[in-house]
């Protein structure tokens, strides 16, 4: 019976027999799994330094010659384009017509806030209204350039509205000084709106219901709510909205350079670098003014970032 007995726990497995199982062994990361996550990385890697930061190379090395763009001699003249620059007030003053454009972009964040905040809470056809809004942003920028052209033209689309509430204006919408960057802006209002609508949208979303309905017992009212809760939840996207608004209203080219090509008023410093660039063969110049806009653009990031910092980033 013994023996029986010696022979059966003999069979058991450790763990019941009352020893402890051996921990399995622990494999250290070797060099294959450090590697494992610069693969993933590779490809967007490799196109972010041949499309983005090899250009910015070579833009910044063109802007100390006086390369044409055609003729493969580049003659290195130091800062010389740089100083024409800075010496040609011409070459500056059409920053101004951002003014338009910034102008613009404060008013498409103000509608874009106001849509999302109501369509966040419960509204009839709010997914219809969703869709209008976003709308614009995918047809492609071209195609709104040539919709607006027959807009504003003579007895064209916005005139005949005008006509029938009784109003006949007699402008010519892009072919006077003081309305063509008006109707330009307007044209990016209506295009852009849609994008800060579906950023402001979806951050407002994230924000848990639970806030939403402490509000509503408290008694708090929708214009409380933005102010105590939804405007703080989403102060990175707005700041982010305001950072893409502004490099935006100074790098404006696609709409006025084919609604107007840029002429009389409504030349943009973008529009005026391409035409250095390529009706006057100045490729160094224009790569200067690239560099500049380019450092006035991080410039205003850095400031944005510095005077409304990222609380969570402060925080980590």
């Amino acid at each position: 019976m013994t023996d029986l007995k010696t022979r059966h726990s003999a069979g058991l497995p450790a763990a019941a027999a009352g020893t402890a199982p051996a921990p399995p062994p622990r494999h250290r990361p070797g060099w294959r799994r450090q590697l494992t996550p610069w693969l993933y990385l590779s490809a967007a890697l490799v196109l972010l330094v041949t499309f983005t930061y090899i250009p910015v190379a070579n833009m910044i090395s063109y802007s100390f010659t006086d390369w044409d763009g055609v003729s493969p001699d580049k003659t290195f003249v130091g800062a010389d384009n740089y100083v024409e620059l800075f010496t040609r007030p011409e070459l500056f003053q059409v920053f101004f017509v951002s003014l338009y454009y910034l102008a613009a972009a404060v008013l498409q964040i103000v509608v874009a806030l106001y849509f999302a905040t109501i369509l966040t809470f419960k509204t009839r056809f709010r997914n219809l209204f969703k869709g209008l809004l976003f709308f614009p942003y995918l047809i492609n920028g071209v195609a709104v350039a040539f919709v607006f052209l027959y807009f504003f033209k003579q007895d064209g689309t916005l005139d005949s509205v005008l006509a029938i509430v009784g109003a006949h204006p007699d402008k010519l919408w892009l072919g006077d000084p003081d309305l063509v960057n008006v109707s330009l802006s307007g044209v990016s209002v209506w295009r852009f709106l849609g994008l800060n609508f579906v950023l402001f949208l979806g951050a407002m979303q994230s924000i848990p219901a639970e806030l939403h309905e402490a509000a509503e017992i408290d008694g708090a009212s929708k214009w409380q709510v933005f102010r105590s809760i939804i405007a703080p939840s989403i102060r990175p996207i707005i700041g982010l909205s305001v950072i893409l608004s502004i490099s935006g209203s100074l790098s404006v080219f696609e709409i006025p350079f084919i609604m107007t090509r840029g002429f009389g008023e409504s030349k943009t410093f973008v529009i005026q670098t391409v035409k250095l660039a390529f009706d006057f063969n100045k490729m160094g110049l224009a790569s200067a003014m690239a560099v500049v806009l380019l450092a006035i653009i991080l410039l205003i990031t850095w400031a944005q970032r510095r005077l409304v910092p990222d609380e969570r980033a402060d925080r980590s």
